[in-house]
């Protein structure tokens, strides 16, 4: 093959690999294995790879019969070098012919592939391939392949090594075999974080208190796992005490929290939730939801009217007041704070301070429109519905009429 022929192969495996998305890892060249083998007439043989590293995704592999006093011309782990993704090798013929031997042997010999010792043994004694996850029946003088989890039998079984089955097909005289083998490895699966380790953090994630506050909780933890799997490898997570490894998801959960809009829409929703839960007469789960978004710090002027309109409602006028007046410290001009505030009073047979507030702002309207007189008898029809009853209510009604 000319120096024209040889350029030519390179640039199209390399538009290839432009054309196709880029694996983001790296050949690992010292876990690669380089085996020269003489084979015995009419004999069979098994090799069994180097240990892949941990985040193996595929192997290369490339068989080569040499004649008696033929070299290598260059091997597969400097072939590989000019071919950054994997992906540019399977790609077309331009990649598949450019990992082949330059020169062979006029010798051929058949071989398999098995992903497991127990199963080479088997072959080695019976020359059977039938539990071989790759078989190459018709005898090759040179061979080369991408093995990947994604389409082979040989890596998606695989425990960490391939056996490769050689059956010589010369009657007389032994074979030299080159069988190298490189592995390909993916970063971030390098770092132990397989797809069920993946999805055990997102399982514990899903059952923190954070994650039950939200409708769906999927983004927020995947959040977390991603800054768990930055700072850890997934054997250095699974190392650390119970104790710093909830402060590990406590920390990474506050800064999910705090740098997305996670926050903004689980409060958004927490409120959502408490006003379907008031207009349903639950006024229990509503307090609940609401008393969540209070103790965070998020709640705002009209978060403290809610949950003190829902005190109101379940008689519990004394907790009414004092979270009313937490929202009056937000915001002075809401009228709808001042006048739960003024019920609430007078249900808890406070009527003067109630009388004062009936007064001050008789005039005025409590929205764009709604006046507060007709907000004053709205609410004294829903107290009388939900059987809260006070003598005091055509009292006020006549003090703020006249």
């Amino acid at each position: 093959m000319n120096i024209q022929k040889i350029a030519l192969i390179v640039l199209t495996t390399i538009s290839f690999q432009s054309v196709f998305p880029q694996k983001d890892g790296y050949w690992d060249k010292t876990r690669a294995t380089t085996e020269e083998i003489t084979v015995s007439a009419r004999d069979r043989i098994i090799i069994k790879t180097q240990d892949f590293p941990e985040g193996t995704t595929e192997v290369v592999y490339r068989i080569t019969l040499l004649d008696k006093n033929q070299q290598m011309a260059g091997s597969l782990v400097s072939v590989l070098k000019a071919i950054q993704d994997p992906t540019g090798i399977s790609q077309g013929s331009a990649g598949a012919v450019f990992i082949l031997s330059k020169i062979s042997g006029d010798d051929k010999c058949k071989y398999a592939v098995f992903s497991s010792a127990d199963l080479a043994v088997k072959y080695k004694e019976n020359g059977k391939t039938d539990d071989a996850c790759l078989v190459q029946d018709t005898p090759v003088s040179k061979d080369a392949k991408r093995l990947s989890t994604e389409k082979s039998a040989c890596m998606q079984s695989n425990s960490g090594n391939l056996w490769f089955g050689f059956e010589s097909k010369n009657w007389i005289m032994n074979q030299k075999i080159i069988l190298e083998v490189v592995p390909w490895v993916d970063n971030k699966l390098s770092r132990g974080w397989t797809l069920e380790n993946r999805k055990q953090i997102i399982d514990q994630c899903k059952t923190s208190n954070m994650a039950q506050k939200m409708t769906n909780s999927d983004d927020f933890c995947v959040c977390i796992l991603d800054k768990i799997q930055s700072k850890y490898k997934f054997k250095e997570f699974q190392n650390l005490l119970a104790i710093e490894r909830s402060k590990a998801f406590k920390d990474f959960g506050n800064s999910c929290f705090g740098e997305t809009s996670f926050s903004k829409g689980v409060y958004d929703d927490l409120r959502k939730q408490a006003s379907l839960l008031v207009k349903q007469g639950e006024q229990g789960g509503a307090i609940m939801k609401l008393t969540t978004i209070i103790n965070d710090g998020k709640a705002t002027a009209l978060d403290y009217n809610a949950i003190g309109n829902s005190y109101i409602l379940t008689k519990q006028y004394g907790k009414a007041i004092k979270f009313l007046k937490e929202g009056e410290k937000l915001d002075d001009s809401e009228l709808l704070i001042k006048l739960n505030l003024a019920h609430a009073y007078l249900l808890n047979d406070n009527y003067a301070s109630a009388k004062a507030i009936y007064k001050e702002y008789q005039s005025q309207n409590v929205t764009d429109s709604l006046s507060w007189i007709q907000k004053v008898k709205q609410d004294f029809e829903t107290f009388k519905k939900v059987g809260i009853q006070n003598d005091d209510f055509e009292r006020v009604l006549k003090l703020i009429e006249k």
